[in-house]
């Protein structure tokens, strides 16, 4: 509704509640509204509410966003609000975006993430099922295999490491019901295991004649604290294990 128009209709109505004419009624509204603030606000456009900040970190980038799919996350919120993301959950969410809208796979979870980070569903480390996890990476001038060879026997970078994680490394390499370090035909390897309650998985990804990628994912957390605990341990064992090819 414009300025003018409201104007007329607050005029029109002490007109009609007065008997007073037209101008005479606008004489006394015009002079009020001088007075004192009115009780009506009229605006020409009212003005768009704030968008809240939102906390995406660890989903996909506004910029990713835009050069992956040509729109911005705002764009894809509300097409995940729409379709009810929240009470349907992370995989229908995700699966919405590629097969209703033709989001490229990996980026159908990174949006998912950042949809559900800025609606306050999941944090930083949290996945979609409510646990927690870590994930720490370092490259290291080494082989796989030689990294392999390394893992399983850590009495060269031992000291000042997590007895714990030590224990539980060790344990995992001697199980026999374990499949082991398994090592794929372009070089790429992986190891899994348990510790206590949570799961360890290590992959290695080679980068070159004498380099790879050492990541490491510690899964299954029950709550947000124990992340940055291990993550300290694990930063402090690549370091160790790096030190060794250095």
């Amino acid at each position: 509704m414009t300025r003018a128009r409201a104007l007329k209709q607050v005029i029109r109505a002490r007109a009609a509640k007065t008997g007073e004419r037209y101008t005479t009624a606008r004489r006394h509204v015009l002079s009020e509204l001088a007075k004192s603030k009115p009780s009506i606000k009229l605006v020409d456009n009212p003005a768009p509410k704030p968008v809240p900040a939102m906390s995406t970190k660890g989903g996909l980038s506004e910029a990713k966003s835009i050069e992956k799919t040509g729109h911005g996350l705002a764009y894809w919120f509300d097409v995940l609000d729409k379709f009810g993301a929240i009470e349907k959950g992370h995989t229908k969410a995700a699966d919405h975006l590629y097969s209703d809208h033709g989001v490229p796979g990996w980026y159908c979870q990174g949006i998912t993430v950042a949809y559900e980070r800025a609606r306050g569903v999941r944090v930083m480390n949290q996945r979609c099922d409510g646990v927690f996890e870590v994930n720490v990476s370092k490259m290291m001038a080494a082989k796989p295999s030689q990294l392999i060879k390394t893992l399983k026997d850590p009495r060269g970078w031992a000291d000042g490491i997590d007895r714990d994680l030590l224990k539980a490394l060790a344990s995992a390499v001697k199980d026999k019901k374990s499949k082991g370090f398994i090592t794929r035909a372009d070089g790429q390897a992986r190891f899994r295991y348990k510790w206590d309650d949570m799961t360890v998985q290590f992959n290695m990804y080679p980068k070159g004649p004498a380099k790879t990628s050492l990541v490491v994912q510690h899964m299954n957390f029950k709550d947000a604290a124990s992340v940055e605990t291990y993550r300290a341990k694990w930063k402090t064992a690549f370091a160790a294990i790096a030190d060794l090819f250095a």
